[in-house]
């Protein structure tokens, strides 16, 4: 099974709001790979109430967009605790209650004890992150999930950067998302990708960020897919 293109209108809407809630900055940045990147993601700043309730509506509406049945949600710790639950509380506005669980770091010796929080493991569920970098939680996500008796049926991500993983002089044949979808057979759905990001600095949406669309432009020729 391939990738999922986000819904374009959706995507669009997504990218303004990341760029004006200023989750999304252009300008030379340092990556975990040690690129330098002409833009950056840090989902981190989406540190208010509001922008929170936006983010989960993004997310609820990328989910349904996709036609995929599921029966509730899992955030990896420790970004997709929020993520899930704000998509979950997205959903309980719409008047669907879906249940969502999370795992703690280390296993709790008191109390509940165990690793997972929150609903019971169970039925088609879909691992809410924000982006998909080495993805290693996700691929732990998805052991924890199965041993458990739940059924992983995608990854529901913010932002698919698009790129290829390692050395400049030697590439990964696939992005990390390319990667996943390969190893797993089942869908990552991103809210937006890195084309849905230069399509909105080439319109006139905001003519002061088109300066870094040739930036952009080049870091994916050099390290996209």
């Amino acid at each position: 099974m391939s990738m999922q293109a986000p819904d374009t209108s959706i995507a669009r809407e997504f990218v303004q709001f990341a760029v004006e809630a200023g989750v999304l900055r252009f300008g030379e940045f340092t990556t975990k790979a040690g690129r330098l990147s002409p833009y950056f993601f840090n989902s981190g700043l989406f540190d208010d109430g509001a922008k929170l309730m936006r983010l989960g509506e993004f997310y609820a509406r990328r989910l349904l967009s996709s036609g995929l049945e599921f029966d509730m949600l899992f955030g990896p710790a420790y970004k997709g605790i929020t993520l899930a639950a704000a998509a979950a509380i997205e959903f309980g506005r719409r008047g669907r209650a879906v249940p969502f669980a999370y795992n703690r770091k280390e296993a709790k010796d008191h109390g509940e004890g165990g690793v997972v929080v929150g609903a019971p493991l169970r039925g088609r569920t879909v691992i809410v992150d924000d982006v998909i970098t080495d993805g290693a939680s996700k691929r732990a996500s998805v052991d924890l999930l199965r041993r458990g008796g739940a059924e992983p049926v995608a990854v529901l991500i913010a932002l698919d950067r698009q790129e290829r993983g390692g050395a400049a002089d030697n590439l990964s044949a696939g992005s990390a998302v390319e990667d996943f979808v390969r190893d797993y057979g089942f869908p990552v759905l991103a809210v937006a990708t890195l084309a849905d990001l230069l399509d909105y600095l080439d319109s006139d949406a905001d003519p002061e960020l088109a300066e870094h669309a040739d930036a952009v432009k080049r870091y994916r020729e050099r390290y996209g897919t």
